[in-house]
């Protein structure tokens, strides 16, 4: 796929800034490497970006949910109390996400769907590692809906929403508050080209956007392993899901399979695959990929038919495309209701550059407004 492509189905400025982040990420290896600076704290500074305006139709407090920090934004328009909540987790696998940098995308959300939306600053990795992320997410969740009230907004009215890896720790939210008693249902989930599962890395859409920018298969590979606090050389072995044993890899085939995969989806460049001769050394190392909390895909359908009804956004030019084609089959094959769009020219991260008006990409705003008549409607 090449730059022209992009710039001609994207626009040129929307395109630069995504090359310019290409290029920032092969200087941030370079200088980790050089022992300078490890690269995952340049990126954090590089997504924080320029600041918000402020804007007079939002109200905007810092605060404490159980402990973890969050940001709230509240619309000035008149509400009689039963407003809708959005508990919002950025991407950024784990690490380079922060509210600064989601500043845009929660005041465009805030400002346009008249809702109020709580953005999570959980903790990050490879400081805090896993599951100090979920807690922290879980924690702030459980808060905002025994507490909504205090905020203008009705109870039984609260969603959440991530991107990427924040769509991990949605699904797993989910998953784990359906379980609890003691809180409000959660009302729906707002899934953006979410990561879902660590299981198989051969699925048509890792192998169709492998060379993708911003985020290459081998990219997404090693932001994975940091994560998990795994230094690996050559990651080509577990880019053929070499971590994975057999009698895992049988018994999650029918979540997990591009045999689930929409025939329309593998005629672009899919060619299937072996899988590399297994390895105890990076089950080991990647064991926690088996985990349902970071790969939801992999709960049981007993929790799945339990969950509240789902938006899924998906891009053609993603490798995780594939992860949420198949959460949307899990979902739906249980009787749960999806809201399914898919952008066929979009790639991961369009929606990012939302209220950075020359640097975003042409159908960032359009592909927003799909997930604003969701939660319109809610």
């Amino acid at each position: 796929m090449s730059s022209e492509y992009f710039a001609s189905n994207r626009g040129s400025k929307g395109y630069s800034d995504m090359a310019l982040n290409s290029s920032l990420l092969k200087q941030s290896k370079l200088l980790e490497k050089l022992s300078i600076c490890q690269r995952y704290k340049i990126w954090r500074i590089v997504l924080k970006g320029m600041p918000s305006r402020r804007t007079s139709k939002l109200t905007v407090k810092d605060l404490l949910f159980d402990d973890v920090p969050v940001r709230v934004y509240w619309p000035k328009t008149k509400s009689d109390g039963s407003r809708r909540g959005l508990v919002y987790f950025y991407g950024g696998a784990y690490m380079l996400g922060s509210i600064q940098a989601y500043e845009r995308t929660c005041r465009y959300l805030a400002r346009e769907s008249d809702t109020v939306i709580v953005c999570v600053r959980y903790s990050q990795a490879p400081e805090h590692p896993f599951p100090a992320q979920y807690q922290d997410c879980i924690a702030a969740t459980a808060h905002f809906l025994k507490n909504a009230k205090e905020y203008e907004v009705d109870p039984n009215r609260v969603s959440v929403a991530g991107d990427s890896s924040g769509g991990a720790i949605t699904s797993a939210v989910c998953q784990i508050l359906v379980t609890r008693k003691d809180l409000p249902r959660l009302r729906s989930q707002l899934l953006f080209y979410p990561f879902l599962q660590g299981v198989d890395l051969c699925l048509p859409s890792y192998q169709q956007n492998r060379s993708i920018p911003v985020m290459s298969k081998k990219n997404a590979v090693e932001l994975g392993l940091r994560y998990l606090n795994e230094k690996i050389k050559d990651v080509s072995d577990v880019m053929r899901n070499a971590h994975v044993p057999e009698e895992l890899r049988v018994r999650y085939k029918k979540w997990i399979s591009a045999e689930n995969i929409p025939e329309e989806f593998k005629v672009r460049d899919y060619v299937a695959v072996a899988p590399a001769p297994f390895s105890e050394k990076l089950y080991t190392m990647c064991k926690l990929v088996f985990d349902p909390m970071i790969s939801p895909l992999l709960g049981e359908d007993d929790v799945i038919r339990q969950l509240p009804e789902a938006f899924i956004f998906t891009c053609e030019y993603d490798v995780l495309r594939d992860d949420g084609l198949l959460y949307k089959k899990r979902l739906e094959d249980n009787g749960v209701p999806v809201t399914w769009v898919h952008d066929e020219t979009g790639f991961h991260g369009i929606l990012f550059p939302i209220d950075r008006y020359m640097f975003e990409f042409q159908k960032t705003r359009s592909d927003f407004q799909h997930a604003i008549r969701f939660l319109e409607r809610l």
